[in-house]
């Protein structure tokens, strides 16, 4: 069966997305299958049943699609998929998705968009498949658990050959400049703490100078209950363009990183605000730049923002909380989705999924 042609739910009940996912030397086959579901005879009851049951228990992504605003299937198959493209006119989209089940994405053309995430996860066949496995078992977990889960994962595909590929492609950049000033500003308003990424020139890139500035100042509050409220924001024209490109691949140690990431990391003391939190986003907000702030009770987003998750063509998964913190607002399905089209979103499209709470005036 050639990899570009979708399988039949009566195909996926008979076992037809399990076999062979790993070839010569452990190299993954086919990591994402595509699923019809607007079969032109319909399955049978019984295969409908194993069909659920293969999904869930499913190593490869699969990734269903059909030509309805709303799937003619059971709840429980959408929900074992990894996720579901549906069909809306363009005007529609935020509507059809506004009201349709969180594991649907809707598209203009759900075929081409099946086709262009396999794709896309055949060109990082480790990276989508680890990511597979995360995003299956975070939400089973606590957010502290589920952030050593993530960070583990990150560190294993840091020394995949997805990653190295990109970084040779990418070739020797030079190290990035220290901060000339404070690289986060911290003011203090009664009882509102105020924190704000300050580093405008590297468009708030989370390296490890502003991600340790950003910790101390979190750290504040988390020890401080007097703190009643924390507002997080950035200056510049985004609140953060995300990891700081030029430090990718300069640790020498994967386990020390991993210790950094969830031990020195800014996500789980997020988390720990809780209510208290709110975050301001605007601009152009890619990876860590909308990992981090979702963790916040309140995600206000200026108009014009954009999100994206781009990770997947480094041979990476989301490595600052994105596993964690996003398939909590917007469910596993959606968080799947960011990732594996890797293409920006709109703040109107994160407000219809709930990743934002509102678009600020």
């Amino acid at each position: 069966m050639p990899a570009t042609t979708a399988i039949s739910l009566t195909d996926l009940a008979a076992g037809a997305a399990d076999a062979d996912l790993l070839v010569t030397h452990a190299e993954p086959s086919r990591p994402l299958t595509v699923v019809d579901l607007d079969p032109v005879t319909p399955p049978t009851a019984a295969d409908l049943e194993q069909a659920v049951r293969r999904a869930r228990a499913g190593e490869r992504l699969l990734v269903g699609r059909t030509v309805r605003p709303v799937p003619d299937c059971p709840e429980t198959l959408l929900s074992a998929l990894d996720l579901t493209l549906v069909r809306a006119p363009r005007d529609r989209l935020l509507t059809t998705d506004a009201a349709g089940h969180p594991a649907t994405v809707a598209v203009t053309d759900p075929a081409a968009e099946a086709e262009f995430l396999r794709a896309r996860a055949a060109e990082q066949p480790q990276a989508a498949l680890v990511l597979h496995q995360v995003l299956r078992m975070t939400g089973q977990l606590s957010v502290p658990h589920a952030l050593d889960l993530e960070s583990l994962a990150y560190s294993t595909l840091l020394g995949g050959a997805g990653f190295a590929g990109w970084l040779a492609a990418r070739g020797p950049r030079p190290a990035p400049p220290r901060a000339t000033g404070d690289p986060v500003v911290v003011r203090r308003e009664d009882d509102v703490l105020r924190i704000t990424l300050d580093r405008p020139e590297r468009r708030n890139a989370h390296g490890a100078e502003l991600r340790d500035a950003l910790v101390a100042a979190l750290d504040i509050a988390v020890w401080d209950d007097t703190v009643r409220e924390v507002v997080l924001d950035g200056n510049g024209p985004c609140f953060s363009s995300g990891g700081d490109l030029d430090e990718f691949g300069t640790a020498p140690d994967l386990a020390a990183a991993h210790l950094i990431r969830t031990r020195a990391g800014a996500a789980a003391r997020l988390h720990a605000l809780g209510d208290r939190l709110t975050a301001r986003i605007h601009g152009t907000c890619v990876g860590a730049g909308i990992e981090l702030p979702v963790f916040a009770a309140r995600v206000l987003a200026a108009p014009g923002t954009t999100v994206r998750l781009p990770e997947l063509a480094m041979g990476l998964l989301p490595g600052a909380g994105g596993t964690v913190g996003i398939p909590r607002r917007i469910g596993r399905w959606r968080t799947l989705y960011l990732v594996l089209d890797g293409r920006a979103i709109s703040a109107e499209r994160a407000l219809a999924w709930g990743l934002v709470d509102r678009i600020r005036a």
